[in-house]
């Protein structure tokens, strides 16, 4: 029986993480490893100067082992793998996150990055994502199939699939496109708007997008924008 580990980068009590631990029992013995909060864009970053807490919990999916991590995403894979589990697991599943993680936006995800240290490891990973609205139709309606597809489907090491589902109704969904190779885009062009002036001449900042859909073809950006599931392959530096 495949051993399947579970994490992601909105917590453990995310709903994205619920449903795709739902969909996985149907591989295998599914593990949950996530963190016990919000971690989004934390990219690969992993704790070096401080203990990593790992706390048994409840899920609500019935029939999972479950642990909440006070590290970030990519601790839950290595503590997971390396330290609770007993045997490393076959295959890592990162998310399902709350936002979309294409184009240049991936770099900075902690769902692709729990994703990457998978296959640093030598296991197989698939980091999966939708848009960040209460339409979940396309992904559950695409999930198990995505699975079946790519589940035992192997990569070169230090690759690993990037899913995208889009927000849309299903109605509205157009397919899946495969091989969709990474925009150099973004859904946001990033400013900084000045919030207010501090003390000793300090300056308080926040970030401040511009959305866009302005995506080159064949890629994962332009399948999103236009209604399709995005599969595509991200290469580690390993």
């Amino acid at each position: 029986m495949r051993r399947i580990l579970l994490t992601n980068d909105d917590g453990i009590r995310a709903d994205g993480l619920v449903r795709l631990a739902a969909a996985a029992r149907e591989f295998g013995e599914v593990w949950v490893v996530a963190p016990e909060s919000q971690r989004s864009a934390a990219s690969h970053a992993i704790t070096l100067h401080a203990p990593i807490d790992a706390f048994p919990c409840a899920f609500p999916v019935p029939g999972i082992k479950a642990f909440a991590l006070s590290g970030m995403p990519a601790d839950c894979v290595r503590v997971g793998s390396l330290a609770l589990m007993p045997e490393k697991p076959d295959v890592v599943l990162s998310g399902i996150n709350y936002g979309y993680n294409t184009a240049t936006d991936t770099q900075y995800s902690a769902t692709v990055g729990a994703a990457l240290e998978a296959a640093f490891q030598g296991i197989h990973a698939i980091a999966l994502s939708e848009g960040a609205h209460a339409c979940h139709e396309v992904t559950d309606a695409y999930l198990a199939d995505i699975l079946r597809e790519l589940i035992d489907k192997r990569l070169s090491r230090g690759q690993i699939y990037n899913v995208n589902f889009p927000h849309c109704a299903l109605g509205e969904c157009r397919g899946i496109l495969r091989d969709r190779r990474l925009s150099r885009g973004s859904f946001f062009h990033d400013g900084y708007a000045l919030q207010e002036h501090l003390p000793g001449g300090g300056m308080r900042f926040m970030v401040k997008g511009e959305y866009n859909e302005d995506a080159e073809p064949d890629t994962d950006f332009r399948a999103i924008v236009d209604g399709y599931v995005s599969v595509g392959e991200i290469s580690n530096l390993a």
